[in-house]
């Protein structure tokens, strides 16, 4: 990638910087940052001072740090959604929370408790399901994995409301997106701007939803050990309760951050299978032979190593995450250079997972170089496809879980072919969605 490396970053405009350009195409700039200026780019997006890396020993020691960096500004953009909740959340507040929510996502609840909500959701949604007809498989990924998500973390049948999770969702992902493309994204949420207001509508849409599973489980009193009732029953050390601001946080950001990133995941596996007949038919024949027809248990999903092969090389070439960002709390260094507070540091996993000196042919889509252990033989920061450190994602094994099971029930009854006259375009927001949706022509398996 750093063949012609040129330092000193790319050119700027006098007061834009190098937003122009990144606002144009952000994955094609970052791309060409790191083909012509090499694994740490200085660049200015409007009044925001910002590094761009490359490199995994230097973006390890980003991740891998304790209490040197926080959230850049992108994230603080999304504080109207998501508020106070684990993804916004720093410090003492951060750590507390997580071990709060941490048995929620061990391995012996996701194969109890989630398996048969994942397993009923998905073939709710097969019955509706034809051959012969096209399908747009982002929104319907995209209900299936909230109706997953409401039931499975909340005990809450969210299924007559999940297009008004996703109509308000996509609101505020392209309203968020346009204000970090904007010159003006420093100022205040509480400024009634246009974009706040719609911003404000979203999430007024989105509590309207969340604010009453709250109430109905208050009063209830049930305690039927998901992640609700942790946060329900938690204490400070003086003996207080969550207030419903704060139990509202934790739900939005489960609720957006626990069916975004799967639905997303398994959208661009299918369109990468569509295209791939060879691929997919492999990998429907070794679930067919491993299941028999019967969705899997959290066991079985560990005798399908193909399954899990495609599902990382999705995660490779498609990562719902495609960008992340840090700012040092004061002046540092960063693989030797120097990085003053305050600065946004970037690093991508779109650019990363496509680098030719991790990754063979790294434009194809080849499950099999995941086979022979390659994610063992990389360094750490090559492959990050939910991000690293202490703030991992946090369910990133319920994701990859959900994904296997979905799959494993789609592939033995579905065949799947790119739509005609339907173009599949890459939408970089917050998260990497397709613009105009995935349409899929659905026949039977054979």
């Amino acid at each position: 990638m750093a063949a012609a490396v040129q330092p000193g970053g790319p050119k700027r405009h006098f007061l834009a910087g190098n937003l122009p350009e990144f606002r144009r195409d952000r994955l094609g700039f970052l791309m060409e940052c790191a083909r012509r200026h090499g694994d740490f780019v200085p660049l200015r997006l409007g009044v925001t001072r910002a590094v761009f890396i490359n490199d995994p020993g230097a973006i390890e020691e980003v991740l891998g740090s304790s209490g040197t960096f926080v959230k850049s500004f992108a994230y603080r953009m999304i504080r109207p959604v998501v508020a106070n909740g684990l993804l916004l959340s720093e410090g003492d507040f951060w750590k507390r929370q997580r071990r709060l929510v941490q048995p929620a996502f061990q391995r012996a609840r996701m194969g109890e408790a989630y398996t048969p909500v994942i397993v009923e959701c998905t073939e709710r949604m097969l019955d509706r399901w034809t051959a012969g007809e096209v399908r747009d498989v982002h929104p319907e990924m995209m209900r299936l994995t909230a109706q997953v998500a409401g039931q499975a973390f909340f005990g809450a049948d969210v299924s007559e409301r999940t297009d008004e999770v996703s109509d308000a969702l996509q609101a505020a992902n392209q309203l968020l997106t346009a204000r970090m493309d904007s010159l003006l994204a420093v100022l205040p949420d509480r400024l009634p701007t246009p974009g706040n207001r719609k911003v404000r509508d979203a999430v007024a849409r989105l509590d309207a939803i969340i604010y009453p599973i709250i109430e109905r489980r208050r009063r209830s009193r049930q305690n039927r050990d998901d992640l609700l009732s942790r946060l329900l029953a938690a204490q400070d050390e003086d003996g207080s309760q969550m207030t419903d601001t704060q139990l509202r946080d934790e739900v939005m950001t489960f609720f957006l951050a626990g069916h975004e990133t799967t639905s997303l995941l398994l959208s661009w596996t299918l369109y990468l299978l569509a295209l791939h007949h060879d691929i997919q038919e492999r990998l429907g024949q070794d679930i067919e032979a491993v299941l028999r027809g019967r969705p899997p248990t959290l066991a079985e999903l560990g005798t399908l190593p193909y399954l899990d092969a495609v599902l990382c090389e999705t995660l490779r070439l498609y990562p719902p995450v495609w960008g992340m960002g840090r700012e040092p709390v004061s002046d540092c260094e960063v693989a030797g250079h120097p990085v003053s507070k305050g600065t946004s540091i970037l690093f991508s996993q779109w650019v990363m997972h496509r680098d030719a000196r991790y990754f063979d042919q790294p434009d194809w889509f080849f499950p099999d170089r995941w086979v022979d252990g390659l994610q063992k033989r990389l360094p750490r920061y090559a492959y990050f496809p939910f991000g690293g450190g202490q703030r991992i994602c946090i369910g990133a094994n319920f994701a990859m879980m959900e994904a296997g099971i979905i799959l494993s029930m789609l592939l033995p009854r579905f065949h799947f072919e790119p739509a005609p006259d339907h173009q599949v375009v890459v939408w970089p927001g917050f998260t990497l969605r397709p613009r105009s949706g995935v349409h899929l022509g659905l026949s039977l398996a054979a």
